[in-house]
């Protein structure tokens, strides 16, 4: 019997797991899809999830106010704000970015729940973050405040029980639908949510492929990252460490070749892929994470359709027929991305 750490209820779930008929078709695979997209409106996306058992956590050690960081487009920094206040706290988001121009996406929403937000430039956030955040709790402590800090894409121990409980979701679903998923594909961006899959796979016995796409950095990057979020996880699992699930930081699958530009930077490719996706099936994708994720899936299945080797060769999907993709969400972010796309 497994006994994950205490949560709190934020997310719509189960959410729903279906067949994409007309891309099967087109990829002469099962191809099915888990609209984690639709874990709620406000607290839309993957990061409700992480935030169940990060909120508990924080409410555990007697917090008033979140603290977080991401970029001014962040999914997790706007979820984060609206958690807060359905928990009765108050919020402060450490952006990356000067702000320009009208608010708009997710920042918009930020400034609608009355988020504090701290902007800091590209390089203090990529050298200062965390202590600028810790600087911050301090200041809250002079207000008679307890401030609790989570890291981008509510990515650490904690964090990842959010896509081990998905996980379980999953196999109940798979009894559901009277079969069982050679693959699981998610994106990689801040790696919680990749790495919380892989532990999920391990705990529940899944004996599938976790496969990841990074949409930023590198794979070897996300590999380390990730094998130290699943070291930090196991802390809470008693008992249990990677050497007992069988991870290591090499046997991580994430795929290279599809980050485009870097990180919430596109090519007019993704954008064409993110519009033909939605006159197929009807569903929205989003131009940082599940735009390029699902692209680089249905490119290496094509690879494999014609014999071409994969990016990965760990990732060969001409050995999958039934796969799962993860829609993690992002609707908000594809707004500021209007004058980017064409029609």
């Amino acid at each position: 019997m497994i006994t994950l750490p205490e949560k709190i209820s934020l997310a719509n779930l189960p959410t729903r797991t279906y067949k994409l008929q007309k891309l099967s078709e087109k990829l002469e695979k099962n191809i099915y899809i888990k609209r984690d997209d639709e874990t709620g409106v406000e607290l839309s996306g993957n990061k409700v999830r992480k935030l169940e058992f990060v909120t508990a956590e924080a409410k555990s050690q007697g917090a008033t106010v979140l603290i977080t960081c991401g970029g001014i487009q962040s999914n997790h920094a706007r979820a984060t704000a609206v958690a807060a206040i359905k928990l009765g706290m108050k919020s402060v988001l450490v952006l990356r970015e000067s702000e320009k121009g009208h608010a708009e996406g997710n920042h918009l929403l930020d400034l609608v729940v009355g988020a504090d937000i701290r902007f800091i430039s590209a390089k203090e956030y990529a050298e200062k973050r965390f202590e600028i955040m810790e600087d911050i709790k301090k200041e809250l402590e002079s207000q008679c405040e307890t401030g609790y800090i989570i890291p981008e894409g509510a990515s650490n121990g904690i964090g990842l029980f959010g896509y081990i409980n998905a996980m379980k979701e999953i196999k109940t679903q798979e009894e559901e639908l009277g079969m069982k998923f050679d693959a699981i594909v998610s994106c990689v961006g801040s790696a919680g949510t990749y790495a919380g899959l892989v532990v999920g796979s391990k705990l529940y016995n899944m004996k599938c492929d976790v496969i990841g796409f990074n949409i930023a950095d590198t794979a070897p990057n996300f590999q380390k990252r990730s094998f130290e979020y699943i070291k930090e996880c196991c802390n809470y699992l008693e008992g249990i460490s990677p050497e007992i699930l069988e991870i290591t930081e090499e046997n991580l699958i994430i795929t290279d070749g599809y980050a485009g530009k870097g990180y919430a930077l596109n090519v007019s490719a993704d954008f064409e892929f993110i519009k033909e996706f939605a006159r197929l099936e009807g569903i929205f994708l989003d131009p940082v994470y599940t735009g390029k994720t699902l692209k680089g899936m249905v490119s290496e299945i094509a690879k494999s359709n014609f014999g071409l080797e994969p990016n990965n060769p760990m990732a060969d999907f001409s050995q999958y027929q039934n796969i799962l993709f993860i829609h993690t969400g992002g609707l908000y972010g594809l707004f500021p991305k209007a004058g980017e796309m064409s029609f």
